[in-house]
C-alpha cells in the first residue's frame, strides 16, 4: 500500500473544529476531486434552512469535520493505545489512512435535498456512495486506486460495515461515532440552538478501543451521557420540526406534480428540465445523479413558476417563497376518523389531497442496546471500568436507561395554511372552513 504524505501540512480553517489537518496527499487529492466538490453544493439539513436560517452549510463542510474527527481519534488511539501484539486489542495505525478515506467519504452519494428526493425517485445515497467509491469512473476511484488496487474496496467495504476490523467500522458507524459527533456540533452551531452541543473534548478523551470495537472508559461515562441527550434533543427540536417537515411536504409533493406531468401525455411542461429527465423516465445512470445538486433543482422550481399546470406552479412558489404547510399531530388509533373527516374537507374546499394533504411520521430512537432479533440490530455502547470489564451503558446510566428502546417524535398531518386562515378566495367555503378549525382543536385538546 502507497501512502505519500504531503511536503507541507495542508489546513482548512473550520467553525466547529477550528482547524482541519490534512497530511495525506490522498485526502488532498479526494478533497479536490469532482464528486467530492460537489457536497460543496448540497445542503447538510435539508429543508431545516427554511425554520432556522443559518443552517446554510453544506455535506462538504460536514465530511471534512467527519475526517477531522476520525483523525483525531486516530492520533488519540495511536498515541495511547498502540499495538503491541496481534490480537491484543489495541490499535493497528497501519488502519489510519482506511479511517481517513472512509470518513472523509461516508456521504458521497447524497443528492439534492437529499431524503425527499430518494423517496421521490427511488435512490439511496448509501448504495450511490459505494458506486462513486468503486466505479473506475469516477475520479474518487481513480484517486483511491493510487493507494492500491483493492483500497476503494476496502473504504466501501468500512461504509458497508463489513470491514474485518469492527473498530474501524465503529468509528465512522456507530452509536457514538464521528459523523454523529460533527453533525450534532456542526448542525448546533449552523441552527444557533445549544441542544446538539456536548463535550466533544471529554469524548475524544475517554475513547478507546478494545478488542470489538470501541468504548469509552468509566469515568466518561457523564461526558457519554451529556451525548446521548444532546443527540435526543436534537431530534426532537431541530430535526422533527414542524416547519421544517412542512417543507418537506411541500418538496416532496412539488417533485411528484413535476414527474406526473412529464409523464402525462401529451407532454405538459413546457419548460424543459434537462438533467430530471432521466429520473422521470427511470433510466438514470451514476453521471446522470452526479449533475444534480441543490442549485440544479432550485433552477427548475423557479422555471416552473410559469408552467401552465396550475399545481406545480403553485407548489413550486410555495417552496421558493416559503410558505409551508401547516400541521396538527394526532395518534394514528385515536384519531383516524377525525383525520379521515379533515382531508375530506380539505377535497372539497378545492385541493388535490395527493398534492396538498400528507401524513408525516418522524420518529427517532435515542439509543438502544445491542437486540440480536432486531432488523437492524444496533452496536451498544461501552463504557470498561478500571478492571477491564466492559458494562452496557444503559444498566449504569438512570438518565440514559430512561430514553432507551423509547422511540420518539410523532405524526402529523399537513395541509394548505389556508384551511386555518380564512382569506377571500375561500370565504365561500365558511362552513366548511369552520368544521375543520373545530376538528383541529379536538386533535390539539
Amino acid at each position: 500500500m502507497k501512502i505519500e504524505l504531503l511536503s507541507r501540512e495542508k489546513v482548512f480553517r473550520d467553525p466547529v473544529h477550528d482547524y482541519i489537518h490534512v497530511q495525506h496527499k490522498v485526502i488532498l487529492d479526494l478533497i479536490n476531486s469532482r464528486e467530492f466538490q460537489r457536497l460543496r453544493r448540497i445542503k447538510q439539513t435539508g429543508a431545516s434552512l427554511f425554520t432556522f436560517h443559518g443552517a446554510e452549510h453544506s455535506r462538504f463542510s460536514h465530511s471534512l469535520g467527519v475526517y477531522e474527527v476520525s483523525r483525531r481519534i486516530c492520533d488519540k488511539f495511536s498515541r495511547n493505545y498502540p499495538s503491541i501484539a496481534d490480537g491484543d486489542g489495541l490499535w493497528d495505525d497501519s488502519e489510519r489512512l482506511v479511517v481517513l478515506c472512509a470518513a472523509l467519504l461516508h456521504d458521497i452519494g447524497h443528492g439534492p435535498y437529499s431524503h425527499t428526493f430518494e423517496k421521490i425517485f427511488n435512490t439511496n445515497h448509501e448504495e450511490l456512495t459505494i458506486q462513486i467509491i468503486l466505479s473506475d469512473k469516477t475520479e474518487i476511484n481513480q484517486i483511491l486506486q493510487t493507494v492500491a488496487p483493492d483500497f476503494p474496496e476496502k473504504v466501501a467495504s468500512v461504509i458497508q460495515k463489513n470491514y474485518p476490523n469492527p473498530q474501524v467500522v465503529q468509528l465512522i458507524s456507530s452509536q457514538i461515532d464521528a459523523d454523529r459527533m460533527d453533525y450534532l456540533l456542526r448542525d448546533a452551531y449552523h441552527t444557533g440552538v445549544n441542544y446538539g452541543r456536548f463535550d466533544i473534548s471529554r469524548i475524544l478523551r475517554v475513547i478507546r478501543p478494545y478488542k470489538d470495537g470501541i468504548c469509552f472508559t468509566y469515568s466518561g461515562m457523564h461526558a457519554v451521557e451529556d451525548y446521548i441527550m444532546s443527540r435526543y434533543q436534537m431530534y426532537m427540536q431541530v430535526y422533527f420540526h414542524p416547519v421544517s417537515r412542512g417543507m418537506e411536504v411541500i418538496l416532496n409533493h412539488l417533485l411528484k406534480r413535476a414527474s406526473d406531468c412529464y409523464n402525462t401525455p401529451p407532454h405538459p411542461l413546457k419548460n424543459n428540465a434537462t438533467f430530471l429527465i432521466p429520473f422521470f423516465e427511470n433510466n438514470w445512470d451514476l453521471e446522470d445523479y452526479l449533475r444534480l445538486d441543490d442549485g440544479v433543482l432550485t433552477t427548475y422550481f423557479n422555471l416552473w413558476l410559469d408552467e401552465e399546470d396550475p399545481i406545480l406552479s403553485d407548489l413550486a412558489n410555495r417552496f421558493l417563497n416559503r410558505k409551508p404547510f401547516k400541521s396538527v399531530a394526532f395518534d394514528h388509533v385515536n384519531d383516524g376518523k377525525i383525520i379521515t373527516e379533515m382531508t375530506e374537507i380539505i377535497e372539497r374546499v378545492g385541493y388535490e389531497p395527493t398534492y396538498y394533504t400528507a401524513i408525516n411520521n418522524s420518529y427517532d430512537l435515542p439509543y438502544d442496546f445491542y437486540r440480536p432479533d432486531s432488523v437492524h440490530p444496533r452496536t451498544q455502547i461501552e463504557l470498561m471500568d478500571h478492571n477491564g470489564h466492559l458494562i452496557e451503558l444503559s444498566t449504569v446510566s438512570h438518565l440514559v436507561a430512561s430514553i432507551t428502546g423509547r422511540a420518539g417524535g410523532d405524526e402529523r398531518l399537513y395541509f394548505p395554511k389556508e384551511m386555518i386562515e380564512l382569506s377571500k378566495e375561500v370565504n365561500l367555503f365558511q362552513q366548511e372552513l369552520e368544521r375543520f378549525k373545530e376538528l383541529k382543536k379536538q386533535l390539539e385538546n
